[in-house]
């Protein structure tokens, strides 16, 4: 089975935790363990966040007074392969030496007139105290927005149009190689003047850059690992119920909260209704119960309608 795995930022570096090397090295670890469990006889993508580590590159650009910040598209860049070293290096302590990896850096084609340009959403960083936050803000040019009871930076989020590296990831499969690409949502680029490929100031969704990257390549599951269990309606109170599995239709008429959920609610969507294949939404330490449909919210058009979990898998 071919199957595209999105690591959300939980997978590297957990709420309030210091965005130390080896910090990011343990959570890594963690999530190749799960991996690692249902690589054996399938196809494996791996795509993964990268909100905390640009912002941290970002800052530290910025505190190099020398030159001019370095822009977020070259940032992207870097973290898909800072990122990428660590996943390969962990899966590697793990699986037979014979299994290859491969980490590409991935183009992802975006529209220089997408109305997301003029309101920015996507969260990038660490995240601050009010004050502090409106302070960097009108220092830096920032938009901020709140995230839980504080504040972090926030950029346009452009919708992925295309991936131009999307030829040798399929080659690498075809060769059984475990690939990482499409890191923080793939390096945000448009044509120019001259048909000429320039970067943008922007981070793309990863979740939804990962549907688009299941879908071209023909995956047959796009696995959504997150923090929670599954998507829960009635999220944060009492009543909260768990969905086992919905038709897309009927998830979609839901509404979820877009910086949470929302963009891998939709991005299951997405790729389910694109391909007629099931996307599942989970905790990261499901992933193999995940495959086997025993845990997450499966997004699937095999029935209509929404079923409940009567318990979660923990």
């Amino acid at each position: 089975m071919r199957m595209v795995i999105a690591l959300g930022g939980n997978a590297l570096l957990r709420r309030g935790e210091p965005m130390t090397a080896e910090n990011q090295r343990e959570n890594v670890r963690l999530a190749a363990r799960q991996i690692a469990l249902v690589a054996p006889g399938n196809e494996i993508v791996i795509a993964h966040g990268n909100g905390p580590q640009v912002g941290l590159l970002a800052l530290q650009s910025a505190a190099y007074k020398e030159v001019e910040t370095y822009p977020l598209d070259v940032l992207g860049a870097q973290t898909e392969g800072m990122i990428g070293y660590l996943i390969e290096q962990e899966l590697g302590n793990l699986l037979p030496y014979e299994v290859p990896f491969a980490t590409i850096l991935t183009q992802v084609e975006v529209d220089p007139r997408d109305p997301a340009f003029q309101h920015p959403t996507k969260p990038i960083g660490p995240v601050y105290m009010k004050e502090e936050a409106e302070r960097l803000a009108k220092d830096r040019g920032w938009s901020i927005a709140p995230d839980g009871d504080q504040y972090r930076r926030v950029v346009a989020s452009p919708r992925p149009k295309h991936i131009f590296e999307i030829r040798p990831i399929r080659w690498l499969l075809e060769y059984g190689t475990i690939v990482i690409c499409a890191g923080g949502g793939g390096i945000p680029t448009c044509y120019g003047e001259n048909h000429q490929l320039t970067g943008v100031e922007a981070v793309i969704d990863k979740d939804l850059c990962s549907a688009l990257l299941a879908q071209e390549l023909a995956a047959d599951m796009l696995i959504v690992a997150t923090d929670v269990d599954a998507a829960y309606v009635d999220w944060g109170t009492p009543d909260r119920r768990a969905i086992a599995q919905a038709h897309p239709d009927d998830l979609e008429r839901l509404g979820f909260a877009s910086g949470s959920m929302g963009p891998k609610v939709q991005a299951a969507i997405e790729f389910t209704r694109h391909t007629g294949k099931d996307a599942v939404i989970g905790s990261l330490s499901d992933i193999q119960a995940i495959t086997e449909r025993r845990a997450g919210t499966c997004v699937s058009i095999a029935m209509p309608g929404i079923r409940y979990r009567t318990c979660t898998v923990s």
